[in-house]
């Protein structure tokens, strides 16, 4: 009995974490395709552009499966402008004996609907990467 109630608890949190990850408007993935494995442990740095350059939102490092389910602050209201995100390839790869020709790999995106989710899956390797606007 004891232990039934521990499942059901467990899969009760597993069910909610998607579930607060999804109220969020801004998620990343990144897999690596010289391995076909998730990137775990990049950094990603979002900013917004202003009238005066960019202004630092959050800074989050991905997962074991490659992501980052929520990445924008949950404190700040979402609003329609121009955003990026930086992954910091080029500490991963040091990290992982590899040489790379891309040492950070920033992807600007322009929010026009704050009602939409965005995802920006990255498609990583050492000399190229790809990325497009997932969901």
């Amino acid at each position: 009995m004891r232990l039934s109630r521990t499942l059901i608890a467990a899969l009760g949190l597993c069910a909610a974490t998607p579930a607060l990850a999804a109220d969020n408007p801004l998620s990343v993935h990144v897999l690596n395709i010289q391995s076909g494995q998730p990137s775990p442990g990049i950094e990603v740095q979002l900013e917004k552009r202003t009238e005066s350059g960019w202004k630092s939102l959050a800074t989050d490092s991905t997962a074991e499966s490659g992501r980052i389910s929520a990445l924008y602050p949950d404190d700040q209201a979402f609003t329609p402008g121009i955003y990026r995100v930086t992954f910091e390839t080029g500490d991963w790869f040091a990290e992982h004996d590899t040489q790379t020709f891309f040492p950070e790999i920033p992807v600007p995106f322009e929010v026009t609907d704050t009602s939409q989710h965005y995802h920006i899956p990255l498609l990583l390797s050492p000399y190229g990467y790809s990325t497009y606007r997932g969901s």
